[in-house]
């Protein structure tokens, strides 16, 4: 089934403001809350779907990217918001939508609808971002590339635990009892309120080292150089920003890693200059082939390709290759190889030469006669830019 429209499911349009965006989304979190709505499954897919909308159209990057390609710019290596959340990845950005701690509903209902009582913090990686050059042909076929990033990693002495081998590794915290979340009471002339808040103690990780790792002193992580492989579409185009999910900073203590963002930069081609999809190349031809037609060898992003010019073709006549451009990214459609013609006028000529050339100017065929189907370069103009 066809994915909705993130600003359709949020009920905000592209012009809406950051805090617009948020206010919808808390209110349909609200709505659609699997507290809220226990066992109503419908409930719950309208819960995620608010989630994934808000996670795309909150971050610039990635509602950028929304804007340009839709869906088709979510998915895959360049997906970052495309997949499925699972309910840890909403969770954690309720810190931001309501103001601490994970689960607003546990605050309303004391902690009894969900499984547990309460929900640990998960820690999260930081993103990395990197820029990769590429050709105009890596960019026409797409292109696996491997490089190296320096990043936090999770440490091979404790295996990103953080706690020393044989220390028997985590106790539970004392303070929230393993929950992550720790329960006040007050009284007021409502009755008695109660708030929940991040255990002071473990973060809200629900347990604490009972020895820490020497290597990494209890983070779980160190800084280490690591080869990522990642696979480029076909069509990207200069500042594009593409997700390699996972694949940023090393999370302290087992967390959910970052994302890897690719920025790409575009490394201008010698001949061919890029227009979108299509692309552009220069001929000049001498007055004597575009009088009596010739056949010359263009630069393509394949090789060579052999064009006939005509007898009598007139300078900046356009001759258009179909599908000898680039391909759009994530789709099938392609773009054409626009030849642009120059009739190149000899700016030394010899004795003889012009000799030659003052016998043929009175002649009746070097006379200029333009005909209907030949445009103005006004009319060229106004017919490419519209």
């Amino acid at each position: 089934m066809a994915k909705r429209d993130y600003y359709e499911i949020l009920g905000v349009t592209k012009g809406s403001s950051e805090a617009d965006i948020k206010k919808a989304y808390r209110q349909m979190a609200l709505k659609y809350h699997p507290d809220k709505n226990p066992g109503n499954k419908e409930a719950e897919e309208q819960f995620k779907e608010a989630a994934e909308a808000y996670e795309v159209l909150s971050n610039p990057d990635k509602k950028a990217r929304f804007d340009q390609y839709g869906h088709a710019g979510m998915g895959g290596a360049s997906g970052g918001g495309g997949g499925h959340m699972n309910m840890d990845d909403i969770f954690s950005q309720f810190g931001d939508i309501f103001g601490g701690g994970g689960n607003p509903f546990e605050s309303f209902f004391g902690g009894g609808g969900r499984q547990g009582g309460g929900r640990r913090a998960v820690n999260r990686g930081s993103n990395l971002r990197i820029k990769v050059k590429l050709t105009l042909d890596e960019i026409a076929h797409g292109v696996e590339k491997k490089i190296k990033v320096n990043k936090a990693v999770a440490c091979n002495t404790c295996g990103g635990s953080g706690a020393q081998a044989g220390s028997g590794a985590f106790h539970t915290c004392g303070t929230c009892k393993g929950s992550g979340q720790v329960r006040r009471v007050t009284n007021s002339f409502l009755g008695q309120m109660q708030t929940i808040t991040t255990c002071p103690t473990c973060n809200g990780e629900g347990q604490t080292i009972a020895s820490k790792c020497k290597a990494c002193h209890g983070n779980g992580t160190q800084q280490a150089e690591e080869v990522i492989t990642i696979n480029i579409p076909a069509g990207v185009g200069e500042g594009m920003q593409l997700t390699v999910t996972g694949k940023g900073n090393a999370a302290e203590r087992g967390g959910i890693p970052g994302d890897l963002l690719i920025v790409i930069e575009e490394i201008p081609h010698p001949n061919l200059i890029r227009d979108g999809d299509h692309l552009m190349y220069d001929l000049y031809i001498s007055f004597i082939d575009a009088t009596i037609g010739t056949s010359v060898e263009i630069p393509t992003i394949e090789g060579k390709a052999k064009i006939k010019i005509e007898p009598g073709t007139q300078g900046g006549k356009v001759l258009r290759l179909k599908g000898k451009g680039i391909p759009a990214v994530n789709s099938y459609s392609r773009g054409d190889l626009m030849v642009n013609i120059n009739v190149w006028t000899p700016q030394q000529l010899t004795a003889e030469e012009k000799k030659t050339l003052e016998k043929l100017r009175d002649s009746e065929n070097f006379k200029p006669k333009p005909g209907k189907g030949d445009k103005s370069f006004f009319e060229r103009m106004k017919e490419y830019f519209h």
